[in-house]
């Protein structure tokens, strides 16, 4: 029987769907480290979708709580086809949340604040 060196499991092990999370609103969240994780693009999705699965991955599967800031890292406007990328540190933070919304705080929002974006998307479909 042949060994599999441990980076490559490790390699294998953080890419597969089980280190992935799916938010109440179907977009996939990927972690990224303790700190940044990634929403890849699907299909319909706006700001207010990517927000959501943002929320919902900081307090469903970080179990943070709902006061936490996340931030968007990846400046808006995102491209036709490109997912967004979230940090939970502000110096990381995007200049702007993508969001229409008009408070203090540039590109971060609270994960309560963003995992309530899921209820209206929710209750449209």
């Amino acid at each position: 029987m042949r060994l599999i060196a441990p980076a490559l499991v490790a390699a294998f092990l953080s890419a597969s769907p089980a280190a992935a999370f799916t938010a109440q609103n179907g977009l996939v969240v990927q972690p990224e480290g303790p700190d940044a994780f990634h929403i890849p693009w699907r299909g319909k999705a706006g700001p207010a979708d990517f927000w959501c699965a943002a929320g919902d991955y900081a307090v469903r599967a970080l179990r943070l709580p709902v006061t936490t800031m996340v931030f968007r890292a990846s400046e808006p406007p995102r491209r036709s086809g490109e997912g967004v990328r979230f940090t939970l540190r502000a110096e990381q933070s995007a200049t702007s949340s993508g969001l229409a919304f008009h408070w203090p705080g540039g590109g971060g929002i609270t994960a309560g604040a963003a995992q309530a974006l899921c209820e209206n998307r929710i209750n449209r479909r």
